[in-house]
């Protein structure tokens, strides 16, 4: 279909689906092809193209003193029509034909509307680009077709399919699923599709495929019934389709011969509205199926126009009239005469060129979806406005080399290029159109939905968008309200592989299937996950522990020898139980201070020890309460001091009882004078001194500090103190031990002394007790965790006390308390006469 003008564009569009190539006999001329199946969107969109120059050519600010003309081709839909007609174009080689007026020949394109297949477009484009002739797709999508390097003067006026490919995945995420399964077509179009598909959705969505199918060229009934049955064993609920009409009317064939229900169809935009899939027969297989469409605009003015078309009665050559006539023919079910052999006879009527349109029921009409023609339109604009601009262009102040302009007597078509880069208009309908530094136009669809009607009728409905801005990038606008859902539960489907791991596990990938595809294993303790990562088990902090859910930390629970647990009360209690026993027991020898027995076993020495064993009784207070460092730095100091007083004091005892039973012989009084009240007195404050220095030392070099330990119990925090150095703790106990082991062997020498000096016995007593104590405490000291460890080393303190303050006093106190009648200078005399 052509027409004359200044400037010529030329279009590429598919009037017909299919085409019959002759055979190649290479002996002969070959016949042209032969296309059949009418296609009334496709025609619909070449006259969208005419419409388009008309309305510029009428505009006085666009384009003035400058006639557009056009020159339209059918593709059939077949890359081998497509390249041969954009050939002639663009070479303006084709067979001649004559024009409105009266040149003859067809005048070379400056730039092509089309093609509307990506593998078409990437043939035609590619040489194209090599001279720089302007190209602009209203339906090519490929991603690859945004390589500047190769195609260096294609545009487009429809989103590319690496942001139609970004759009589905953003439905799928936003209905959650994430199992789905792909069937594309065998060219460049559906191939680039799958392509980015597998990497993009795994890594924005989480997201993996089930399978991923090609759809055969032809009716492949084995290739089909295949892919089917794929899809059937599958447990995907959710089928993308990125194909062409003629890919999906022979899969949908065969998905209703094997009764396949159940699914939710993704559509891409090549086949998201077409009509030929919204029949009775196919729509309760295809009814809720969601897709991508082309942005829906509003051309005024197209449906009067597309009205007042007419077949030319008067050029009936096949080239400049075939596409009006083929759509006449086929609306209205006439030929044209001559017509084919057996026509008329066959009861076939003739066509006159004065058919109504408007008494006829013709898709052609119904402009109320306008997406392909809609880009078709903006693609003529911008053309139109590029070379607008190029011939706006001032002498000596142009782009180009020496500030040149291009013009129309000498018009390159790569000038053209330059400004196309540059276009930027607005639609009628209040559309922006532009183009970024790879030719592609601002990315915008439309989200569709086939919605069933009552009355058994189909209408696609739009239900959100899908467009990318500066400020948010790309957005997701979509009505849930407005979805119709083919499944009895009038809801979004679920097409998981695994269902999502609940709180307390993680997943665990099955070897050998999809990252969708895991099991859930329930965290170890200590780890957490949640909704919000189920990935992996995370540690919880140090101070806190998973909860029995293994959902959320909680903290730890902490542990110490408490004044409020029953252990720490009974300790307590004995403690204030032996200071109190030791204040009654001072109080007694106090009051009864002149007494013999008390005098008779060195007073001064005696107050002391019950003073000592009084601070060994308090002291082990300081191990029970929450560790703090004051606390853990003077319970061992105040234990080893109060301890080594306490044995210093019996040790001098001990000695003074062997000085008085030698000083009692012959000769042996020289021995008391070593033995006297300042010499027992700085033994005493000697041999405690030098506890003193070794505390003093431990807590200078290494402090004992509190300390919150984790390793007797995951889940508690246990609070102690940390002894700092081991080596100073030792030292502590050995000094304690070598006082305690040096006493007990005076006080066994002197255990047979007569009766008089009988003490020793006493004090061999309760030193074996002490070193029992003190021996046993050591092992099970180092074997108990924890709190257990303050309370052995409390009841070791508490034992050890109380083996002295009853060993040593209680016979005394009982003499004194109970047997006054002994407790007399003659009693003890007496006692030492019959001795």
């Amino acid at each position: 279909m052509h027409k004359a003008g200044d400037v010529v564009l030329g279009g590429l569009f598919e009037i017909n689906f299919f085409s019959f190539f002759p055979d190649l006999s290479f002996t002969s001329e070959p016949q042209q092809p032969t296309c059949y199946g009418f296609d009334i969107p496709g025609f619909r969109a070449a006259m969208t193209m005419t419409f388009a120059i008309d309305e510029i050519n009428r505009k006085a600010n666009l384009l003035p003193n400058v006639t557009l003309g056009y020159s339209l081709y059918d593709n059939c839909y077949k890359l081998g029509i497509g390249f041969r007609a954009a050939m002639s174009l663009v070479s303006g080689q084709e067979e001649q034909f004559i024009l409105d007026k009266t040149c003859v020949g067809t005048p070379p394109v400056i730039g092509i509307v089309g093609d509307s297949s990506s593998t078409s477009s990437i043939a035609i484009s590619s040489v194209l680009g090599s001279y720089r002739v302007p190209m602009v797709s209203y339906f090519a999508t490929c991603s690859c077709l945004s390589d500047r390097q190769k195609f260096p003067s294609f545009f487009r006026t429809i989103s590319s399919d690496a942001f139609q490919v970004r759009a589905m995945i953003q439905i799928l995420n936003h209905f959650g699923w994430t199992w789905a399964g792909l069937l594309v077509s065998d060219d460049d179009y559906g191939l680039h599709a799958a392509q980015s598909f597998q990497s993009d959705f795994v890594q924005s969505g989480g997201g993996c495929l089930a399978y991923v199918e090609i759809l055969p060229w032809e009716n492949d009934r084995a290739e089909l019934r295949k892919i089917v049955d794929v899809m059937k064993k599958s447990t995907a609920r959710v089928v993308i389709v990125f194909a062409h009409e003629s890919h999906m009317i022979n899969l949908m064939e065969e998905v209703v011969r094997q009764n396949v229900t159940g699914l939710q169809w993704i559509a891409s935009e090549a086949w998201t509205a077409a009509a030929v899939f919204q029949t009775p027969h196919l729509i309760p297989y295809l009814a809720g199926t969601l897709g991508i469409a082309i942005r829906r605009g509003e051309i005024p003015g197209l449906r009067e126009f597309l009205l007042r078309i007419r077949p030319d009665l008067n050029h009936n050559n096949s080239y400049g009239n075939s596409m009006v006539k083929l759509f006449w023919e086929y609306t209205f079910q006439c030929r044209f005469a001559p017509p084919p052999a057996g026509w008329v006879e066959a009861g076939g009527a003739l066509c006159t060129g004065q058919e109504n349109l408007e008494d006829v029921e013709t898709e052609l009409l119904d402009i109320s979806n306008l997406r392909p023609e809609y880009n078709v339109y903006k693609a003529v604009y911008a053309l139109a406005y590029a070379l607008d601009d190029m011939l706006q262009c001032e002498p000596g102040r142009g782009p180009f080399n020496g500030h040149s302009c291009g013009n129309l007597q000498r018009l390159e078509p790569w000038k053209l290029v330059y400004y196309l880069q540059k276009v930027n208009f607005t639609t009628p309908y209040g559309d922006q159109v532009s183009f970024d530094e790879n030719g592609d136009a601002l990315p915008i669809y439309d989200v569709m939905n086939w919605l069933q009607l009552p009355d058994g009728r189909t209408e696609v409905q739009n239900v959100g968008e899908v467009k990318r801005s500066a400020s948010k990038g790309e957005e997701l606008t979509i009505d849930e309200d407005k979805i119709f859902w083919n499944f009895e539960s009038k809801k979004p489907p679920r097409s998981v592989c695994s269902e999502s791991c609940p709180p307390g596990t993680r997943m665990a990938r099955k070897k050998g299937e999809p990252v969708c595809c895991f099991d859930c294993i329930p965290c170890s303790e200590g780890k957490i996950s949640n909704e919000t990562d189920s990935m992996k088990c995370t540690s919880c902090p140090e101070d806190f522990w998973s909860s029995p859910q293994r959902d959320h930390c909680i903290p730890k629970k902490t542990e110490f020898l408490s004044y409020h647990e029953p252990l720490g009360i009974c300790l307590t209690a004995t403690s204030l139980l032996g200071t109190c026993m030791c204040t009654v027991v001072l109080g007694i020898f106090i009051y009864h201070r002149r007494t013999p027995i008390v005098r008779a076993n060195n007073s001064e020495l005696s107050f002391q020890l019950l003073l000592s064993l009084k601070l060994c009784f308090l002291c082990s207070l300081l191990f029970i309460g929450r560790p703090r460092l004051w606390t853990c730095q003077l319970r061992h100091a105040a234990f080893g001091i109060s301890f080594v007083l306490c044995v210093s004091c019996i040790l001098v005892k001990t000695m003074v009882v062997l000085a008085v039973f030698k000083a009692s012989k012959p000769g042996g009084g020289a021995s008391l004078k070593w033995f006297g009240v300042l010499q027992q007195r700085g033994t005493v404050i000697v041999l405690t001194s030098i506890q003193a220095a070794i505390c003093t030392t431990w807590l200078v070099s290494a402090s004992p500090t509190p300390h919150k330990n984790t390793q007797y119990n995951n889940d508690k925090i246990v609070f102690e103190c940390a002894v700092g150095s081991t080596v100073g703790f030792a030292v502590l106990l050995g000094y304690i031990g070598s006082l305690a082991s040096l006493s007990f062997l005076i006080a066994f020498i002197a255990r047979n002394l007569p009766d008089t000096f009988n003490e020793a016995k006493l004090i061999t007593f309760s030193m074996l007790i002490f070193c029992a104590v003190w021996v046993a405490f050591v092992p099970a000291y180092v074997s108990s965790p924890g709190k257990y460890a303050d309370a052995v080393e409390i009841f070791a303190i508490l034992a050890s006390s109380f083996g002295l303050l009853l060993a040593l006093f209680g016979p005394k106190c009982y003499i004194i308390l109970l047997r006054p009648e002994m407790n007399t200078r003659k009693a003890i005399m007496g006692r030492e006469i019959q001795t």
